[in-house]
């Protein structure tokens, strides 16, 4: 098996296909490598795709301390895959956790992004309810413990943003969630405790998100509550941005649209290759 070593040692299985200019792709909390699996395909014929498991998701380790779980580590796990790899330069896509360890990654290490896709990005940022927020992490992190992954699956795969996956595609919705159901339960419950419950809420962030440069494109499903707010917020903050949102569509985007989120991720990095992203034009700006 292919693994790439992160900065504490930690084992990272990864899988790649394709030639050309690299992606690499990084998933959100209920997933693993295994579901890019419609854009490893698809990107792999005119690109090299990297595809990781982050830690505490097998066949990548399970660290047994919730204090290596941070989103630090999350972040630079990701360019531990790239250096392994020996690439210098990569287009991120990432899908909620994904999204924020890629906009991390803008923030610190910009030299190591050609463009960031941010979908399903800022769950649980609301400052006034980020105390609760927090307080459900560590509380869901605790049932994972007590109850293991399949049991508290059947409660996540009916929340709030995972309905319109459901509704439009049951199959689709129900073979994630049987995978989910095979997830570690202590890698799950340390990146609950760890990523979710300690990281900090993008709009903290506002002075150094308006200093990233990368061209970035966010991706949110207009029925994804909890993110429509934050994908505002980046799309006024990031200054390389754009913004689009997929109708009657949730969070689990890259599976719920495949053929609309390839489309659309597929434009945008072409138009970054061809140096066709740029800034917003600051006419474009109204007054006031």
């Amino acid at each position: 098996m292919p693994y790439a070593i992160a900065n504490d040692k930690t084992r990272l299985y990864f899988e790649e296909a394709g030639s050309g200019t690299p992606i690499i792709f990084l998933h959100e909390f209920a997933a693993d490598h295994t579901n890019w699996e419609p854009q490893m395909r698809y990107f792999s014929r005119g690109h090299r795709c990297i595809a990781y498991s982050a830690r505490g998701y097998a066949p990548s380790d399970v660290p047994a301390s919730a204090e290596d779980y941070s989103y630090r580590h999350f972040y630079t796990d990701a360019l531990a895959v790239l250096d392994h790899l020996s690439i210098a330069r990569a287009h991120f896509v990432g899908l909620s956790m994904g999204s924020y360890s890629s906009l991390q990654v803008a923030l610190h290490a910009p030299e190591r992004m050609l463009s960031m896709t941010l979908a399903g990005v800022g769950s649980g940022s609301s400052l006034e309810n980020l105390d609760t927020f927090r307080k459900t992490c560590v509380e869901t992190a605790e049932q994972f413990e007590k109850i293991g992954s399949v049991e508290v699956t059947k409660v996540t795969r009916e929340a709030p943003g995972r309905i319109p996956f459901l509704v439009k595609d049951p199959r689709g919705h129900a073979d994630f969630y049987a995978a989910l159901a095979r997830h570690d339960s202590k890698g799950s419950a340390n990146t609950m405790r760890g990523f979710q419950a300690g990281r900090p809420s993008v709009y903290t962030m506002a002075d150094a998100i308006g200093r990233a440069t990368t061209p970035a494109l966010i991706i949110c499903g207009d029925e994804d509550d909890a993110c429509v707010e934050p994908s505002l917020f980046l799309k006024k903050h990031l200054p390389a941005s754009g913004l689009t949102f997929f109708p009657k569509s949730g969070h689990v985007l890259n599976l719920e649209e495949p053929a609309l989120f390839n489309e659309i991720v597929e434009r945008f990095i072409a138009l970054v290759e061809a140096n066709r992203w740029g800034a917003r034009d600051p006419r474009s700006v109204l007054a006031g």
